[in-house]
């Protein structure tokens, strides 16, 4: 599923255009269009980066990557997914099995008891299908917010905002959109993103703190948005050249 872009405005109309910044946020309505249209410019169709073959074996791996790296899930679960892609095939595995798999996944005995829990109540409740609905997915054991709106945007094309560390960092370092918690910085970015890069934008937002905006030393040189960002740690207001990053990687 694939949004139209809007055209993107440079910096200078931003600024002629000015506007005053929106509630909750530090930036206007046009500083985020030419946010975002730079963002949409260097990774026209971003991808989550953990492998899946299908909407559960996509639930699982958001379930493992939970306190671990989605290089580490993505070691583990391929030969997991060989032997079990479904809710029916990963209960006949058993939780034994399943633990043997993951054994390289931090938290990995829980994972695995999360994974048979959650893949019985699929069978049970569900039909053995993955439900297309927030509140029905955080009723699986394992699941909570975040992950639940990571499997309705990559799964079902929904426009959510899955806040894990990158993006809880980046609404805060940025004045993005700060709050205290996932759920305010989810709540405002849901409230201040133009519509058309919605769908599109935590993928992108993920990818940016991972890659350029990371947590310990920002590469600002490396920034896109250098000249509009407005976090007090910056080190560099000239935009780093856009091109097209790689799908799904840096």
């Amino acid at each position: 599923m694939s949004k139209e872009k809007p055209s993107s405005k440079s910096p200078a109309t931003a600024d002629r255009a000015g506007g005053k910044a929106l509630p909750g946020t530090r930036y206007s309505q046009d500083e985020l269009v030419a946010i975002f249209s730079r963002f949409a410019e260097h990774r026209p169709e971003p991808k989550g980066e953990l492998e899946h073959t299908n909407p559960f074996t996509l639930l699982v791996a958001v379930v493992l990557s939970a306190q671990a790296t989605d290089a580490g899930v993505n070691r583990a679960t391929p030969a997991l997914f060989a032997a079990a892609d479904t809710p029916a095939k990963m209960v006949a595995l058993g939780e034994d099995k399943v633990r043997d798999f993951i054994r390289t996944i931090g938290l990995y005995r829980n994972k695995a008891k999360n994974v048979i829990a959650l893949s019985r109540m699929l069978i049970e409740d569900f039909g053995g299908q993955v439900p297309d609905d927030r509140e029905a997915l955080m009723r699986l054991p394992g699941v909570g917010r975040k992950t639940a709106n990571v499997v309705l945007s990559m799964a079902f094309g929904q426009p959510t905002m899955a806040v894990d560390t990158h993006i809880f960092r980046i609404g805060n370092r940025l004045g993005l959109a700060p709050g205290k918690t996932p759920d305010e910085v989810e709540q405002t970015l849901m409230r201040i993103i133009p519509e058309p890069f919605l769908y599109h934008a935590h993928h992108w937002l993920i990818l940016h703190g991972r890659y350029v905006c990371k947590a310990r030393k920002p590469d600002c040189e490396a920034c896109i948005i250098a000249d509009l960002c407005k976090s007090p740690e910056k080190t560099c207001d000239v935009p780093a050249p856009i091109t097209q990053a790689p799908v799904g990687g840096r």
